[in-house]
Parts: C-alpha cells; structure tokens; sequence
C-alpha cells in the first residue's frame, strides 16, 4: 500500500472522500428540515450549533431528554440540530413523520431536526464531508463512529471539537463552551 493510502486508511478515510466543498463556511451548506423545508443554516450566524446524528432504536436514544434540556439551557446561544441516520445498525428505519412524532411523544424535542442523511460513505451529505475533513473544516479529521456523535461549531461557524456517542450532551466537555 502506497504511504498516502496507508495514512488515509489510519484517518478511516478513502482517498476519493477527502474533497475540498466548493462552499466558504458551514453557513453555505444547504440541508432540509425534517418537514422537507430548506434550512438556512446562516440564520444562526451568532449562535453555538450542535450537530447530533440521531436515531430512533439506539442505545444512545435517551440522550434526546438531555439533549433537550440542553437546548433548554442554552438555547439563546445555542442550537442543536438532530440530525436523522440508518447507517448504524438500522437504527433509524422511520420516515420523516415518524422520526417527528417519535422524537415529539417521547422526548418533547423542540430543537431543529433535519432530514434523514448519510454521515458517511459514499452518499456522505456535504455537512458531514464539512464536519469530518480537515481540508474543510480547517481544524480536524474525524469519522462518525455511531449514532449520537456530537459536533460543535462556535459563532462564528468554525468547528470547535466533537464528541464521541459516550458523551452525554450535558458533560461539562460540551456545556464550558457554552458560558
């Protein structure tokens, strides 16, 4: 294996995934709401953001009440957008009306949920290609290792760190940035 392949093997990386986006901050990365409705992502220039990819049947699934009391907390200058994946271990079979009324009735979600995506592979959503490649975000490489993995971007749309599943959104990891 050449070095450049060995190295991007290390990151969890395929060579063709390292792509520079055509687009000159998080703000210009374009997504839809749950309910299939554009989210303009620079509305929340000023605020922290916490992107989460969720799901429905997972262990890590009870995190969507602290998730929530999180936002209560924070939410002047926060925003936690949820966002829907089935690429661990179809944990996330619902539609988007499912997904809304599961997340509504049993953990009174009020924080923005978004589409369902894929976080990684090759159908890899553009936020996440951002959220994961350094060639983008400016600060680190990562890769989305299970549902509920938390990525936080400060106000002015850089990527601060992000968190592993086994972090829970009200550690003291993520809330110090919040102060």
């Amino acid at each position: 294996m050449n070095p450049i392949k060995a190295f991007l093997a290390t990151l969890n990386l395929k060579e063709s995934s390292r792509s520079k986006l055509d687009i000159s901050s998080i703000y210009d990365i374009k997504i839809n709401t749950l309910q299939g409705i554009p989210l303009n992502l620079s509305s929340y220039k000023g605020k922290y953001l916490l992107f989460v990819n969720v799901a429905s049947k997972c262990g890590f699934t009870p995190q969507y009440k602290e998730l929530q009391k999180l936002y209560q907390t924070h939410k002047e200058n926060l925003e936690i957008i949820g966002v829907p994946c089935n690429q661990f271990g179809g944990q996330e079979p619902g539609n988007e009306s499912t997904i809304a009324s599961f997340c509504e009735l049993n953990y009174g979600v009020t924080f923005l949920m978004t589409e369902k995506i894929d976080v990684k592979g090759k159908n890899q959503h553009p936020l996440y290609i951002w959220l994961t490649q350094k060639v983008n975000n400016s600060v680190k490489n990562s890769s989305v290792k299970w549902n509920f993995q938390k990525y936080l971007i400060d106000p002015k749309g850089n990527l601060i760190d992000y968190f592993l599943s086994t972090t829970k959104p009200m550690s003291h990891k993520i809330v110090n940035y919040l102060k």
